[in-house]
């Protein structure tokens, strides 16, 4: 076994990068949050450098932490019908756009997260890195170093409005010519703004406000272990223990 292989990831972050890296291991996931300014350097050591070998980009993704850890979902007193039975109130993003949430802040709001993956080690690792300014969430783009993210910064900037300083060809990839707002925020409407129907009459595409479509739960919006898989894992826990 290697000195690499015997020094736990996060033991050997905390060595190479002390306090430019806030790390955290959850579920035997190791997460290093850095700012934005140090990103580059960082992200080009934990490539190149012998120790770490982060070679591929697996995903990257933006995130909006608004409402984050609010609970509009019941778990315990519903009914056993109905698609939102489990509904309490109105959480982010169920409301139509008349009404829609105004001079919305809240502190490190956005940020961008990378999954590397070592395959020299066998070893995963998630970066995340907060936009400083949340009305111009801006982060360094990391094409130069893993290219193959190219769509995905394309794909974070199309439904989150994350831009990445540096990209090669930042623009929308998803949402159609000249929409407006990114859908994924979690204060633009579930419904959308505007729908999309063609007119006989016009014999043309029309866009118009929406107005067939309820905003409603699906899933729900907590954040909680899964008892069940609690529960499978104790039980494998004892199965291992009487063999």
């Amino acid at each position: 076994m290697t000195d690499t292989q015997k020094t736990s990831l996060a033991e050997r972050l905390a060595a190479r990068f002390g306090d430019t890296l806030k790390i955290s291991v959850v579920r035997n996931e190791a997460t290093a949050e850095l700012a934005a300014a140090d990103l580059l350097a960082v992200a080009t050591a934990l490539r190149d450098e012998p120790g770490f070998r982060f070679t591929e980009l697996v995903d990257l993704c933006g995130v909006d932490y608004l409402g984050y850890g609010q609970a509009e979902w019941d778990t315990t007193d519903v009914t056993s019908t109905g698609f939102s039975r489990g509904v309490e109130g109105e959480a982010v993003g169920r409301f139509d756009w008349a009404d829609r949430p105004r001079d919305v802040h809240r502190p490190r709001r956005f940020a961008s997260v990378m999954h590397l993956l070592s395959i020299e080690h066998n070893q995963r690792l998630r970066l995340r890195v907060f936009c400083e300014d949340d009305s111009l969430p801006l982060v360094p783009s990391v094409c130069d170093i893993w290219p193959g993210v190219n769509w995905f910064e394309r794909e974070s900037f199309d439904l989150y409005g994350i831009i990445y300083d540096g990209h090669p060809d930042l623009r929308r990839i998803l949402t159609d010519y000249g929409f407006v707002g990114h859908p994924f925020r979690k204060d633009f409407p579930l419904i959308g703004n505007v729908e999309v129907r063609y007119d006989a009459e016009q014999k043309r595409v029309v866009y118009e406000p929406v107005t067939s479509v309820v905003p409603r739960v699906g899933v729900p919006r907590v954040i909680r272990d899964d008892a069940d898989l609690m529960q499978a894992k104790a039980e494998a826990a004892d199965d291992w223990r009487r063999n």
